[in-house]
C-alpha cells in the first residue's frame, strides 16, 4: 500500500458513481480534500479479522476479494469493485473487521479517516444520509445473500432426508410387488391341489379358524432372535416327518405368523393325511400373500406419513398472520424430517415431555426452522453414539423447549458469539453463521426468549414461547 497524488478529476469520477449522483459537487469536493488516495497491489490485505475499523474506504479502480474464516479455511463470500464503499460509515457501531478484504487486481481507493465523520455530519448532511443509506443497503444485502445460503443449506439437508427416507419404503414397494406378482402365479396351483381333494366344508371351517386367527394377530409379539428360530426348528422338523416339501420355506411364513406345532398337529386331525401337503401350500400362499399385502400396505403408509410430515414441515398452506398452534407437532415433523441424520450416527433420544400442553400462538414456517437449527446443531456437534434429549414443559405463561446434546460443548470464550451474524463453528460449505442468529430473531419476533448453557458433554439450548391466552 502506498499513498498516492489524487487525480485532477477525482470530483467528476465520484459525480458519475451511482451513489453519489445526487450529492452536491461542493459536498464531493470536500470529500476529496479530506480523503487519502491510496494504491494496493494484488495480495495484499485492505482489512482482515480484528483489524480497527477506522476509515471509509471509496474504491475507484480494482477488485477487493472478501473472504470469511471459517475453522481453519477462508471461505469467499463475495466481492467488491469501482463504485464500491467499504470499511466504517457514518453512525456504524462497527468496530472491528470480521473478515479479509483481499486485494484482486491493482486497485486505487479514496480514503476518509473517522475523525471527518462530525464534520461531515455537521456541513454536508445530505452526503451523510447518502452514506447511512449505504450501510442500511449493506447490511440487507449482506444478510439476504446469508439467509439465502442457509435456506438452501436447510434445503439441502431436507433433500437428502427425504432421499433416504422415501427410498426404504418404495424399495420395500417394489421389492414386495415383484413377490407378490410371484405368488399369485402359483396361486392358482396351490387352490387347484386343495380342490382335488375334495376337502368338506366342516374341514375348510376348521383350517379357516385357525387362518383368520392369526391373520387377525399379525404381526404376532415379538420374540428374541432364538426363541424365533427354535419354533421355525420345530416347524421344520414337523413338516419333514409329515413328508410336506420345502419345508424351510413354508416354516419362515408360518413362523411370521405365530403358526406352532399345536396348530399343525390340530389340522393334520381335522384333513386326510393324502390332503395335509396340499392345504399346507396353500396355507402358505394365503399367508405369504396376507403378509406381502400388509407390507406394502404398511410402506405406502410409510410414504403418506412422510409427505404429510414435509407438507407441514414447509407449510404449504402458511398464513402471514400467527395462529394457535401445538408445539409438539412442530417437533414431531422436524424429527421427522432429520430421523435420517440421527439414524446414520445411531444417535438416541431421549423424551420427557408434559402432557396436555397449552397452545402457543405463533408461525409454524418459523417455528420448524428454529426446531430445524438448533436439532440439526446438536446433530452435527455429536459423535456416533450420542444422546439428544428433548424436554417440553409449561413454566408459568410460557411452553419451554429444550434441546441437548452431548457433545463436546461450546467453549466458553465463543458461547457469547454464537447468536452473532455469520458467527460459525462450522466447516466451510457446512455453515454460514446465520443459523442461531436467524433462530435469535425468529424468537424475538414470536416474543420469546433463547437460552444456551453448556460445559463439556452437557449442551442445553431452551426456547420460552409464550403461551396463546
Amino acid at each position: 500500500m502506498q499513498e498516492v497524488s489524487k487525480p485532477a478529476d477525482l470530483v467528476d469520477r465520484l459525480s458519475k458513481f451511482e451513489t453519489f449522483k445526487e450529492a452536491e459537487r461542493d459536498a464531493l469536493q470536500w470529500l476529496v480534500e479530506r480523503s487519502t488516495y491510496q494504491l494496493y497491489e494484488p495480495g495484499e490485505h485492505l482489512f482482515f479479522p480484528k483489524s480497527p475499523a477506522t476509515k471509509m474506504i471509496i474504491i475507484m479502480e480494482g477488485e477487493l476479494v472478501i473472504r470469511f474464516p471459517q475453522k481453519n479455511e477462508l471461505r469467499e463470500v463475495g466481492t467488491f469493485e469501482a463504485e464500491d464503499i467499504t470499511g466504517l460509515l457514518p453512525f456504524s457501531r462497527m468496530k472491528e473487521s470480521v473478515a479479509y478484504g483481499v486485494v484482486n487486481t491493482p486497485m486505487y481507493t479514496l480514503e476518509l479517516d473517522r475523525s471527518f465523520f462530525i464534520e461531515m455530519v455537521n456541513q454536508h448532511y445530505a452526503l451523510t444520509q447518502i452514506l447511512v443509506g449505504v450501510m442500511s443497503n449493506r447490511i440487507r444485502e449482506f444478510t439476504q445473500t446469508r439467509l439465502r445460503d442457509e435456506k438452501l443449506m436447510s434445503l439441502g439437508k431436507l433433500s437428502a432426508g427425504l432421499a433416504h427416507e422415501l427410498n426404504n419404503p418404495a424399495s420395500s414397494i417394489v421389492r414386495n410387488a415383484e413377490e407378490l406378482y410371484q405368488k399369485i402365479h402359483k396361486t392358482p396351483e396351490s387352490f387347484k391341489a386343495v380342490m382335488s381333494m375334495g376337502i368338506t366344508p366342516e374341514e375348510t371351517d376348521q383350517v379357516n379358524a385357525i387362518l383368520f386367527e392369526k391373520i387377525g394377530n399379525y404381526p404376532p409379539p415379538e420374540k428374541s432372535l432364538l426363541d424365533r428360530e427354535s419354533q421355525k426348528d420345530d416347524l421344520i422338523d414337523w413338516l419333514e416327518d409329515a413328508g410336506i416339501d420345502d419345508a424351510d420355506d413354508i416354516a419362515e411364513v408360518f413362523t411370521d405368523f405365530d403358526l406352532t406345532e399345536e396348530n399343525l398337529d390340530f389340522i393334520a386331525e381335522v384333513v386326510r393325511k393324502e390332503a395335509l401337503p396340499a392345504i399346507m401350500w396353500w396355507l402358505e400362499s394365503t399367508l405369504s400373500l396376507e403378509r406381502l399385502i400388509g407390507e406394502i400396505k404398511e410402506a405406502s403408509n410409510r410414504i403418506s406419513g412422510l409427505i404429510g410430515s414435509i407438507k407441514s414441515f414447509t407449510h404449504m398452506d402458511k398464513s402471514r398472520d400467527a395462529e394457535s398452534l401445538n408445539v409438539l407437532e412442530g417437533l414431531k415433523n422436524t424429527l421427522m424430517i432429520l430421523k435420517h441424520q440421527m439414524k446414520g450416527k445411531n444417535i438416541r433420544i431421549e423424551k420427557e415431555i408434559e402432557e396436555n400442553l397449552p397452545l402457543i400462538k405463533g408461525y409454524a414456517g418459523e417455528l420448524n426452522q428454529i426446531w430445524t437449527n438448533i436439532l440439526d446443531n446438536a446433530i452435527d456437534a455429536m459423535d456416533h453414539d450420542g444422546i439428544l434429549t428433548l424436554k417440553v414443559a409449561k413454566e408459568r405463561n410460557y411452553i419451554t423447549v429444550c434441546i441437548g446434546d452431548n457433545g463436546p460443548g461450546i467453549p466458553e470464550e465463543i458461547i457469547n458469539q454464537i447468536f452473532d451474524p455469520f458467527f460459525t463453528t462450522k466447516e466451510v460449505g457446512k455453515g454460514t453463521g446465520m443459523g442461531l442468529e436467524v433462530v435469535r430473531k425468529m424468537v424475538e419476533h414470536h416474543k420469546g426468549k433463547i437460552e444456551v448453557k453448556s460445559q463439556p458433554g452437557n449442551t442445553t439450548f431452551k426456547v420460552s414461547l409464550p403461551i396463546d391466552n
